[in-house]
């Protein structure tokens, strides 16, 4: 199994969407790349997909095809799925999430599928909050990945700013198709957090 980090934008972005609809499930993908040196898998964007119907096939398809999109031109792969239940127990995984990720893996053997932790979120962000599995040998296991404080202070410093309004998730982009799905703003907001913690 390869090493796997997340980059402070993918982990925020994922905080973030969690937290701006702490009343729905929401799901997303993981963008990356593999360090073929060292076998690393580094995660360096989430794109937000969907709070209110998370796996309609047509909508699904179409963020799909976008979200590859985007990530061919930047040299990235879909490299993972994120998901965060309603209930702040729950840590479930439910067929639908597993078939996503399952195709996901089949185009990038070394896929990452992560659940948010809800009970974890929090101003102070003390703890990760994520269970992450990678796709391995045909299954999914559990892997134990490394979160940098900065990383951690980061979203904290943005859950306390509120800066989860002003994320931008596929069902919004749906919705009124002038709202951002790559979210430039939040990413510039992540990126001026992160450089002065």
């Amino acid at each position: 199994m390869a090493e796997v980090t997340f980059s402070s934008k993918a982990y925020c972005k994922m905080i973030m969407h969690a937290a701006k609809y702490p009343h729905c499930a929401v799901n997303g993908l993981l963008l990356g790349r593999v360090n073929k040196n060292t076998d690393s898998l580094t995660l360096v964007d989430a794109v937000p997909l969907f709070h209110v119907c998370l796996h309609v096939s047509p909508m699904a398809e179409i963020a799909l095809t976008q979200v590859d999109h985007i990530a061919a031109s930047q040299d990235l792969s879909i490299a993972g799925y994120y998901v965060a239940n309603e209930n702040i127990t729950d840590l479930s995984i439910d067929r639908a999430a597993n078939r996503i990720a399952d195709k996901i893996a089949e185009n990038f053997p070394s896929a990452c599928f992560v659940v948010i932790d809800n009970k974890h979120l929090t101003l102070s962000m003390e703890t990760p909050g994520m269970v992450v599995s990678q796709f391995t040998d045909g299954k999914w296991r559990l892997k134990e990945s490394r979160f940098d404080n900065e990383i951690l202070d980061t979203a904290a410093a943005l859950l306390e700013q509120r800066a989860f309004k002003s994320l931008v998730d596929f069902d919004n982009h749906l919705d009124d198709v002038s709202q951002d799905w790559q979210n430039k703003e939040l990413n510039e907001l992540i990126e001026e957090v992160d450089s002065s913690s």
